[in-house]
Order: structure tokens, then C-alpha cells, then sequence
């Protein structure tokens, strides 16, 4: 299957090692971003979600008027909009974007940055509700007929949506998680399931814990995997352990001047995270700083597992190899998104996607190959192109 590469949609030039220039919502810059995305080799884009950040879904709405093939992944949480509201929201974008919208919905893993928008539920209670929300969406996009829903955290009566998606028969919906409740809530609804980047083995565990899932849920299918790192690439071995001690020391000195009240993800400096997936993150970075080909994660260390924040590090060819191994566990999906942002998204899609995405193309025909389709799906086939 071919791969598919997931950059990042900010809409400014901030990051972990460098303050913004401008304003929370630049919209040259966010374009400008999209566009690069765009014009190297990405096939979508992020559009995050943060308590006191711009709105993502008018920003992504900016960029789909004016971008033609970029795909756009909409971040989303369900304690900010009702779903009658998001699912019409939803769809109006794809209208914009012509079928190229898929939706990420977020759970919420802290307690205090769900607090900062009136979400006082339980993390458990969080869960149940996301699971809700996202049937609730789904049958909204495909039902044409008024109906009522009765359910522990939403009720409505004699609905309908006038407006539908493009996509059919729905966009895809992406979750993620590294705890029980959301394998269990991912695995029965995901189309996509979204992990933060980890060493082969653990990630080889979490993908069974996600089909493990989707299997109690009564599913036939599965949803696609996709994991997320941040690239640190330049032309050779050493240049790029150095360009990576440099991007540590941007980010701690960046951490340390941050004020402690406005942190990423509602974690601060003293904080322990209360996300399963950021706790992993920082049990992996205290057993060792280097993983399998090319993870590092002193990086992830230094933001207190916020998030994305493994690294993978060498020439293009070896952080191009790092990924075939992850695509070779059953990851398609490869989440990437570098320091400086506009930059490391032209340098990634110029030297990095095309390696891989050669290296995919040689696996598939070598598969196809080993085990060539019956003479009656080659038929079908042919006449479906």
C-alpha cells in the first residue's frame, strides 16, 4: 500500500526552540507553510488544537481555498462543540476542500487544559464521550433522514444535516492514545489510529493492542496505523548529531525563558504529565537516549513528553531507512515535523519522501509479485480502472 506522509499546519512560525515572530494567526505564514507542504511531496497536513490557539477549523478552511491537492487533518475536541454543530461544521469544510478532509478527534489528557474550556470530566468519563461523539458525527454525514439520539452524554430529537461531505461515503476519522480506554475507543471507531514515535518494539506492541481492539469491538477491518517524530536530517552522520545537540540546547534554553504558565499541552516545567503517551515517552527517554536506527529521545526528555517529540537523526538516507522500518511493522501513515518548521518541511520532502517513497513502491511490486492476484481479481481490477 502506499505510504502517506502527515506534516504540520501552524499557523505561525513558533516552535520548541524558537519564539514566534508575529502573531498567534499569521496567515501569510500559514499559507506559506500549507503551500510548501504543498509543493514537496506531502500528502496532508495537521491542523492542531489547543485551549487558547486559533480556531483550526477556519485556518484550515483558509488553505483549502487556496491550495488544490493539499489534504487537510482537522483537529478537533469534543468538549468544545456540540455534535450536531461539528458534524455540519465538518462537512461544510469538505465542501471547501473538495473531499480532502479527514478529522482527528482528541480525547484530552490533562485535566487543566481540559479545564481551561469548562471540560470538567473524568479522563475515563472523556473517553466514553469522545466514543459518542464520533458516532454521533458519522451517522450525521450519512444519514439523510431525521433522527434522535438518546445517549449518557448527548440527546437530541429530529435531526437532520443539510449539508453532506464530498467524501463518501464519510472523511476519515483519526484518534490516538497509548492507554486501554483509548485502544478501546480507537479501535472500535478509528479509521486511522495516531501514535507518537517510539522504539520498533514498543510501537510493534501498540499496533496489537489497536487490532487487539478493533477485534473486541467486532470489527472485520482495522484502523490504519500512523506515528509521529521529528526529523533532524542534514548531509552526513555527524553533521546531524551535531544539528541535533543544537536543537536540544535551543529547546531547554527556550523552556527555561517560557514562562511556566503558558505551557504546551498544559504541562509546565515541574508538571508530570498525566497522558499515558507522554509518560511512556519519558520512561523510554530515562531508559536510554538511542533506539533502533536512528530514535533519539533526549528531545522528547526535554519538553517533559509533550507530545510529537522522539527525534530521528542522520543523513536523509538513514532517517529514510528509519521509517521503512516502521512501515515495514504495518505503519503507513508517517507523521513528521521538523524545528524549523517551513525549512525542515521543504528539506524532508525534497530528500527524505522520495526515498521512501521508492523503497514502497520496490516492497509492494516485490510482493505483488511473491503472491500475484487469481486470473478473475486481475479482471476486476482492470475493469475498475
Amino acid at each position: 500500500m502506499p505510504v502517506e506522509f502527515l506534516g504540520i499546519a501552524a499557523t505561525n512560525d513558533g516552535s520548541e526552540t524558537t519564539a514566534r515572530s508575529g502573531a498567534a494567526f499569521d496567515k501569510d505564514y500559514t499559507l506559506r507553510l500549507a503551500r510548501a507542504h504543498e509543493e514537496h511531496g506531502w500528502d496532508r497536513v495537521l491542523f492542531a488544537y489547543g485551549s487558547g490557539s486559533p480556531d483550526p477549523a477556519p485556518a484550515a478552511a483558509y488553505v483549502a481555498a487556496r491550495l488544490d491537492r493539499l489534504q487537510l487533518l482537522l483537529a478537533h475536541r469534543p468538549n468544545v462543540s456540540y455534535p450536531t454543530y461539528a458534524a455540519k461544521t465538518f462537512a461544510t469544510l469538505d465542501q471547501i476542500s473538495e473531499g480532502r478532509l479527514a478529522v482527528h478527534f482528541i480525547t484530552g489528557g490533562n485535566d487543566h487544559e481540559q479545564g481551561r474550556e469548562g471540560d470538567t470530566l473524568t479522563k475515563d468519563e472523556r473517553y466514553a464521550r469522545t466514543r459518542e461523539y464520533i458516532r454521533i458525527v458519522k451517522k450525521i454525514w450519512t444519514t439523510r433522514e431525521p433522527f434522535d439520539h438518546e445517549g449518557e452524554h448527548y440527546r437530541f430529537h429530529d435531526f437532520v444535516s443539510d449539508v453532506f461531505p464530498v467524501r463518501q461515503p464519510r472523511p476519515d476519522v483519526s484518534f490516538g492514545g497509548s492507554s486501554p480506554a483509548a485502544y478501546a475507543a480507537g479501535g472500535a471507531e478509528a479509521d486511522v489510529y495516531c501514535l507518537w514515535g517510539e522504539p520498533l518494539e514498543k510501537t510493534a506492541q501498540q499496533i496489537d493492542a489497536v487490532r487487539a481492539a478493533a477485534r473486541a469491538a467486532g470489527r472485520t477491518d482495522a484502523p490504519r496505523i500512523q506515528v509521529a517524530f521529528r526529523p533532524i536530517i542534514a548531509p552526513t552522520e555527524e553533521l546531524a548529531w551535531e544539528k541535533a545537540h543544537r536543537t536540544l540546547g535551543a529547546i531547554r534554553r527556550r523552556r527555561e525563558a517560557a514562562p511556566a504558565r503558558h505551557p504546551r499541552g498544559g504541562v509546565t516545567q515541574t508538571s508530570a504529565p498525566q497522558n499515558t503517551g507522554s509518560q511512556r515517552l519519558i520512561a523510554i527517554a530515562e531508559a536510554g537516549e538511542r533506539y533502533d536506527r536512528a530514535l533519539w529521545t533526549p528531545t522528547a526528555a526535554a519538553t517533559g513528553g509533550a507530545g510529537n517529540s522522539n527525534a530521528l537523526v542522520g543523513t536523509p538516507e538513514t532517517v529514510a531507512e528509519a521509517l521503512l522500518d516502521y512501515y515495514d511493522l504495518g505503519v503507513d501513515i508517517l507523521s513528521a515535523r521538523g524545528y524549523d518548521l517551513l525549512d525542515d518541511a521543504v528539506d524532508f520532502g525534497r530528500y527524505v519522501i522520495p526515498l521512501v517513497r521508492e523503497e514502497v513502491a520496490k516492497r509492494d511490486a516485490a510482493r505483488a509479485a511473491a503472491h500475484p492476484l487469481p486470473e478473475s481479481h486481475r479482471s476486476a481490477a482492470a475493469v475498475r480502472a
